[in-house]
């Protein structure tokens, strides 16, 4: 457990190691094996995101399709989301026993399964409880791959490797977006789901030939008591907590805003076909650039800095995007993407930094809040929609916000309480 200290977001140094493996065992920048798990990971977090997400930017064809509400429609994505988030702990606890490379492949290849079936779906109903198998299926991968980061990458690299993998995660949201988007406009919702399923399976196929088998994991056991007293020990600690909390409100922005943009890009003034409102995603290359910079700008700000920052952007693109103007919605969504995607990549990175033991599970607990927090962005933004068009939605995102930036500063202030009796313990 980490030490009462750590309390604050800034407490955990930049050079703790998160594993105690000898560093010569540790990949590192600039060697081949670094380059193969870098990209093994980015197309994981392709294939993850393209999947999870792939009938957001249908939502007002599956509407149409179907011929149900929003909020119905929405549960296409929340369903996905919120199976992952109920899910991650226990195929996490599973990859401490059989390792995080079998976990990983294993997810991947279910949900590449799933994906081709859902095309096929006879009603809402089913394509509801297609898209939940499927997030239930790559709930094994991102809790895995971030405690396959922490054990296999040098201490100092961390940061920029979790980058990378949300990086994935950018890019295979925005692809799928933009080619769902495009492939609806041309051949339906159906086709298009099949042809993200396609690139998903190339994606599968190419991080299970590149990624490097592990070097520093150690089987551990399926004990239940043990599990409850690692995951009873995470939530003691209050960085922790603070850090899950995060990642859920972040993420609540962002599951509204992305599961409404397409029905209010449809709708007067705009009036976009679906391919354009697909190619509003994207935006997601700034969450690319932005996930992938985490590590320099934590360098440069610290972590609390870095947050404060992405609460900032966030919420000036949430503000901006009530304009009418096209132009100025687009903007407001780079800001909103940049944040959000800057946020959760330093949010991530503490948790594996700041977990001693059971990483596995301490990321796990952070993908079920992350999660839960995009399916309840996504319901409670449709919600908020119906009943008060755009700018409910963004005074949901603005409140979670909100909730973000008291965090942070909660965490501000007890790092300062905290320095006076760390000092003590220093003289004595």
């Amino acid at each position: 457990m980490p030490p009462a200290s750590t309390g604050a977001l800034t407490t955990v140094s930049a050079s703790a190691a998160p594993s105690s493996q000898p560093q010569s065992l540790q990949l590192t920048p600039g060697l081949p094996g670094y380059r193969r798990m870098s990209f093994a990971l980015f197309t994981a977090g392709i294939a993850t995101f393209a999947l999870l997400y792939s009938t957001q930017a249908l939502l007002p064809a599956i509407t149409a399709g179907f011929g149900v509400t929003a909020s119905q429609a929405s549960w296409t994505v929340s369903a996905a989301t919120g199976a992952l988030a109920l899910c991650v702990l226990p195929l996490s606890a599973l990859s401490e026993r059989f390792g995080r490379r079998t976990m990983m492949t294993a997810s991947l290849s279910v949900a590449v399964g799933v994906g081709m079936l859902v095309p096929f779906a006879p009603n809402l109903g089913w394509l509801i409880a297609l898209r939940a198998v499927q997030g239930a299926a790559l709930a094994g991968l991102p809790a895995s791959a971030m405690a396959y980061l922490a054990e296999e990458v040098r201490p100092k690299a961390l940061v920029a490797a979790i980058g990378l993998f949300v990086a994935g995660n950018s890019i295979g949201g925005m692809s799928g977006r933009i080619i769902a988007g495009w492939a609806a406009q041309a051949w339906g919702w159906r086709v298009a789901l099949g042809v993200i399923g396609l690139l998903a399976v190339v994606c599968a196929v190419a991080f299970r030939i590149l990624l490097p088998k592990a070097r520093n994991f150690t089987p551990g056991s399926l004990n239940p008591r043990a599990l409850g007293r690692t995951v009873t020990t995470h939530l003691a600690d209050p960085l922790l907590r603070r850090l899950y909390a995060i990642g859920a409100l972040f993420m609540t922005v962002f599951g509204a805003v992305y599961t409404v943009i397409g029905y209010r890009l449809v709708a007067e003034p705009f009036n976009l076909p679906q391919g354009l409102v697909g190619s509003i995603f994207l935006v997601y290359l700034v969450g690319t650039v932005s996930s992938a910079g985490a590590g320099k700008l934590v360098a440069r700000t610290g972590r609390r800095g870095a947050l404060y920052l992405a609460v900032s952007t966030t919420a000036a693109g949430l503000l901006l995007s009530l304009s009418d103007a096209i132009a100025a919605v687009l903007l407001g969504l780079v800001l909103i993407t940049a944040g959000f995607f800057a946020g959760h990549a330093v949010a991530s990175s503490s948790v594996s930094r700041t977990a001693k033991t059971g990483r596995a599970q301490a990321s796990a607990l952070y993908q079920s809040a992350y999660y839960l927090g995009s399916s309840a962005g996504g319901t409670l933004g449709a919600i908020a929609f119906h009943a008060g068009g755009w700018g409910g939605t963004v005074a949901l995102g603005l409140l979670a916000v909100l909730g973000v930036a008291s965090i942070t500063l909660y965490g501000t202030y007890a790092a300062r309480a905290q320095r006076p009796a760390m000092a003590a313990v220093v003289r004595n």
